[in-house]
């Protein structure tokens, strides 16, 4: 097997019910053992598995042999319950609820595209179920679909769910054409939609009354587009208060969750030919427009990653930013966390504005968060889509062939930055400390012709930044300890403190260079340091020094500034 193709993979359960969830693949053992350990630590699965992929070279398929397993893997035993073999939907009200209308949608997918429509229109149109009727195979192939996978869920045989199914199906449509005959199904474009509210609103089927005259308003429209518009109208001239008023909402919420819940009606409100990060941040804006347009005035990098909505989306968000239609609301903000822990990437081909536009998605839904969904599922989705950013091929692709080492390591500080989840910090975290331990990042350091104080002042910086992009103090502590090496060398090849302690500056004005090297302000700590505290010690003793300081008092406190920060450095 010498010289096979290998990698490694990592799996997690969140609980022992759940199916496995493959979160790594890498061709670095140890860093999926790491990954494996570190998610067990962090508690947030219930167990993970580790296995070693080798290709068959004849038969071009992967052996998988596993490494490591962790944590509990067995699902709880299901106490035994009597089985249902009622039919789920038992009469036509039935089909009108919330998951039978999801599934009619699956089930007649093909159809409701032709026609351009959503369930609830079919199920309260009576021109569309005679076009339904007259297609022939869509309607028995739905039923037929349908009656399968019931029958072998509950033992029951498939001819016979087909005939239940099939009754079911001609009541329902047989009611809907005899309303529509007989003239009992409103017509809120004459009517007016609020009377006709108000006047159905104590009738036992007033939600399928309503909605029929709903769907035969928003028919005419050509555009999912015009269909949102013609909601919005009808949603405007609502009844004010009361039961009518809950009742208009509640019907209007149904269509427009529909419309907004498929791709297409979604694309065409939001916009076509957007990638998916832009597509998450129009959805975000759209279910949280008042926080997020908020945090678009003082967050200009949020600004630039959000597209502008349409009118038609200005006017949706304004009605989803009140307290009506809720299970739109949710509806969309659910799709964009599925999305976020799905494989896609947000900007395919541009790792680069991957991270820019998460770091914008990531502002924006933690800003919104509360009004569309909970803090906690935020963080998880993005330390999901995070474990994406960490893998070999995404920094690989991210670092790119052209960048100086210094730019490599600035890059690997902003995605360290940039990722959330401990085991994800630390796999980045990994990457840096590799750069910076690699002898490139030291000779281009030490043969840079720029002037040994920019070098420093330049490692400085990045020594800071190492603390600050959320790495634990064992994971950073090292990387920083490296920096103040190469700055030790790079001091050692100028004698840049020497020459600053000797200069012929005043000592007032030697001192406070020295002090800011000391305190790792223009010198990372370190060696370089070290001297630079050493020399202003020296310094500050001086007879000359304290005159001057003597005869300065604004300089003398802020050289007690800089010898109580450098005392805390030390």
């Amino acid at each position: 097997m010498d010289g096979a193709q290998v990698h490694y993979e990592v799996f997690s359960k969140k609980t022992p019910s759940s199916g496995w969830a493959l979160d790594l693949a890498t061709e670095n053992r140890t860093a999926a053992l790491a990954t494996a350990n570190d998610m067990m630590k962090e508690g947030k699965v219930a167990a993970v598995r580790v296995t070693k992929e080798t290709l068959d070279a004849e038969t071009r398929e992967f052996q998988s042999v596993g490494i490591l397993n962790l944590g509990n893997a067995e699902p709880p035993k299901k106490s035994k319950v009597k089985e249902n073999n009622d039919p789920l939907c038992v009469s036509p009200q039935d089909l009108y609820t919330i998951h039978a209308r999801d599934r009619i949608g699956r089930l007649l997918e093909g159809f409701l595209e032709r026609k351009g429509a959503t369930p609830f229109e079919l199920l309260h149109r009576a021109d569309l179920v005679e076009e339904l009727e007259a297609s022939g195979t869509d309607l028995q192939h739905a039923i037929q679909k349908l009656a399968i996978p019931e029958a072998q869920a509950r033992g029951l045989s498939v001819h016979e769910l087909i005939r239940v199914f099939q009754s079911l199906v001609e009541r329902a449509i047989e009611r809907l054409l005899k309303d529509a005959r007989k003239g009992d199904l409103p017509d809120v474009d004459k009517e007016g939609f609020a009377r006709a509210a108000e006047r159905v609103a104590q009738h036992p089927e007033r939600a399928y009354l309503l909605g029929a005259g709903v769907a035969v308003s928003i028919a005419p429209a050509r555009s999912w587009t015009e269909k949102v518009t013609r909601l919005l109208d009808l949603a405007d001239s609502a009844p004010l208060a009361g039961p009518p008023r809950g009742l208009a909402l509640a019907v209007i919420e149904q269509p427009l969750a529909e419309i907004l819940g498929s791709k297409s009606g979604l694309d065409d409100i939001i916009g076509k030919d957007l990638d998916l990060g832009a597509r998450l941040a129009a959805m975000t804006r759209l279910v949280a427009c008042d926080p997020v347009d908020a945090l678009m005035r003082i967050e200009p990098s949020v600004q630039r990653m959000m597209p502008p909505l349409s009118e038609t989306g200005q006017r949706l968000a304004k009605w989803l930013a009140t307290e009506d239609f809720g299970a739109v609301r949710l509806a969309i903000a659910k799709r964009v966390v599925r999305e976020l822990t799905g494989p896609r990437r947000l900007r395919p081909g541009d790792s680069e504005g991957e991270i820019a536009v998460m770091r914008a998605l990531a502002m924006a839904l933690t800003c919104a968060a509360g009004t569309m969904i909970s803090l906690d599922d935020v963080q998880e989705a993005f330390v999901t889509r995070s474990r994406m950013l960490v893998t070999g091929d995404f920094v690989e692709a991210y670092l790119g062939t052209n960048r100086t080492s210094r730019q490599e390591v600035e890059a690997l500080m902003w995605l360290v930055e940039n990722v959330i989840g401990g085991a994800n910090k630390r796999q980045a975290g990994r990457y840096l400390s590799a750069n910076v331990s690699g002898m490139r990042f030291e000779k281009e350091f030490r043969l840079s012709s720029d002037s040994p104080g920019v070098k420093l002042e330049v490692l400085a910086k990045l020594q800071k930044q190492a603390a600050r992009a959320g790495l634990a103090p064992e994971d950073y502590g090292p990387i920083q300890s490296k920096i103040g090496e190469v700055g030790g060398l790079v001091e050692a090849d100028s004698k840049i403190v020497s020459i600053v302690a000797k200069s012929s500056q005043g000592p007032v004005q030697r001192l406070m260079t020295l002090l800011r090297m000391a305190i790792g302000d223009t010198a990372p700590i370190g060696p370089t340091a070290d001297r630079a505290r050493a020399e202003a010690l020296k310094l500050v003793r001086r007879d000359d020094t304290r005159a001057e300081l003597a005869r300065a008092p604004e300089r003398m406190g802020q050289v007690r500034e800089l010898l109580q920060a450098m005392t805390a450095a030390a």
